[in-house]
């Protein structure tokens, strides 16, 4: 094998691995925008959830007073 064919074999490898460490940039950047989208929306789900469990709690709440003043009621008659 010649010189100038190792060099062009060395050379057309080197361009290989280079195109496809651009394509693992391109691949790196796309999963760090997706998991920073990911997060935000996971910490919106949180939040969603907090206040959810929030409402529930005093739903529960005006329920269980309701249920205490029927009782009252009951019991007066």
């Amino acid at each position: 094998m010649s010189t100038d064919e190792t060099n062009r074999r060395f050379d057309h490898e080197l361009q290989r691995v280079e195109k496809r460490l651009d394509e693992l940039v391109v691949i790196c950047k796309q999963l760090q925008e997706e998991n920073r989208s990911l997060k935000q929306r996971q910490d919106s789900l949180i939040e969603d959830r907090a206040t959810l469990l929030q409402k529930n709690e005093q739903v529960r709440g005006r329920v269980e007073a309701m249920i205490n003043r029927l009782k009252a009621m009951e019991q007066a008659q």
